[in-house]
């Protein structure tokens, strides 16, 4: 299935720059880890947006946990990298209740 609404699929710059490609977060430390393998870096921190939208629009959607939040769905797939270096992930993406549009959660390798 795919991620309901996906056109409208948003990711947060705040959480790509502060925590996804952050070298100083706690946990997010690791992930800008494995993202700066393929060139993904705070600096070009837009790259990785268009990338995790792109994968929500052709990804093919699993219906995962429904919180109080709403319906969380995992997307698989690859992301292609500035240096041209794939990576496999697992992005996590919610709809929350009384929305129709999905936002990102999270993403990690897969």
């Amino acid at each position: 299935m795919k991620l309901p609404n996906a056109d409208r699929a948003t990711v947060d710059a705040r959480k790509v720059r502060g925590y996804l490609l952050s070298r100083t977060h706690p946990i997010g430390r690791f992930k800008a880890a494995f993202f700066a393998r393929a060139g993904f870096e705070a600096g070009n921190w837009a790259d990785l947006v268009s990338q995790l939208r792109e994968l929500a629009v052709r990804g093919e959607a699993v219906p995962s946990d429904v919180t109080k939040y709403g319906q969380k769905f995992l997307i698989s797939g690859i992301l292609k990298g500035p240096r041209g270096v794939t990576l496999d992930v697992t992005t996590v993406w919610l709809v929350p209740t009384g929305s129709d549009a999905a936002r990102l959660v999270t993403v990690y390798p897969r």
